[in-house]
């Protein structure tokens, strides 16, 4: 009996920890909404969220955030064709190619540069990025997309490999067995069966390290140019919306029309991040059935 006791407190402290974590994500996102929904009292929402100008302090201040949603999603796309198959070469590498003496050393490096600071990352863009892509390229400036996405693909690699490698190597060894028996070679049991196996969790990681590219504010702020512009090529400076919150939140007066702009593309964010993780999750529960027909 007291056991069973035990066991019901224990329950209701992990369902208590958990409630508390929803409530307060919960009422950050109201007090998001509360500070943000003012701005459509002087703009549509429409003009907001297709409009190519985004002036905020000027006499007539535009607040179109296009521009805005158009350099996160560039960034972001960019970072994620360089960093996904980058990261999942990298995971197949080292848990089913690479000897075990060079896995055990390589591993704990890709590990260790995903806890480097996003600053540290910047700098790099910075200082060694920049120059190099003006001079290769013969380009005005080197802080652009190319170089925002090149850096956010630098952050993500860690944590797509990490967690892909995890996931490659709890692959069961006897499907891997049967299928060396079937007469596959080595490359085609990686190809056939070891990765469709592995699925859900390749998945898991490229979502958490997309995720992370996506909302990554201190790199883009650094390394994107800062303008508020459509790009028409990759050598163009952007202004994705995490760095806008971040670089004009402290300049904006309290409750100004600016102030609530900037809490409505902290909005904007949300939601383009809450739809990039539903359709994730979809994808990743959706391969993660495909894998337990390996099991």
């Amino acid at each position: 009996m007291s056991q069973f006791n035990t066991e019901k407190g224990v329950q209701s402290i992990f369902l208590l920890i958990a409630l508390m974590s929803i409530t307060l994500l919960f009422l950050i996102m109201v007090f998001l909404f509360l500070e943000g929904l003012p701005i459509f009292h002087h703009v549509s929402v429409k003009e907001f969220i297709f409009g190519q100008y985004w002036y905020p302090t000027d006499d007539d201040p535009a607040f179109g955030v296009f521009p805005l949603v158009i350099g996160s999603f560039t960034v972001a796309a960019f970072a994620a064709v360089l960093a996904v198959p980058l990261g999942i070469m990298t995971a197949i590498y080292i848990a089913e190619i690479a000897d075990r003496r060079i896995a055990e050393i390589v591993k704990p490096i890709v590990e260790l540069m995903a806890s480097m600071p996003s600053v540290v990352i910047g700098f790099f863009g910075m200082v060694v990025v920049s120059p190099f892509l003006q001079q290769t390229f013969n380009i005005p400036v080197g802080l652009n997309l190319f170089n925002a996405g090149l850096m956010l693909a630098f952050m993500a690699i860690p944590t797509i490999c990490s967690i892909s490698e995890d996931a490659i190597f709890s692959v069961p060894s006897a499907i891997k067995e049967g299928s060396y028996a079937l007469g596959a070679t080595h490359l085609e049991t990686i190809i056939k069966i070891t990765i469709p196996a592995s699925l859900s969790g390749i998945s898991t990681g490229v979502i958490l390290g997309l995720s992370r590219a996506i909302g990554e504010t201190m790199v883009v702020l650094m390394v994107a140019g800062g303008a508020a512009i459509i790009p028409e090529s990759l050598f163009d400076p952007v202004r994705p919306m995490p760095s806008t919150i971040a670089a004009e939140m402290g300049e904006a007066p309290y409750h100004s029309e600016h102030y609530y702009a900037l809490f409505a593309v902290g909005i904007t964010l949300f939601a383009f991040t809450f739809l990039f993780n539903l359709a994730a999750d979809y994808i990743s529960y959706k391969y993660k059935q495909a894998g337990e027909g390996y099991s």
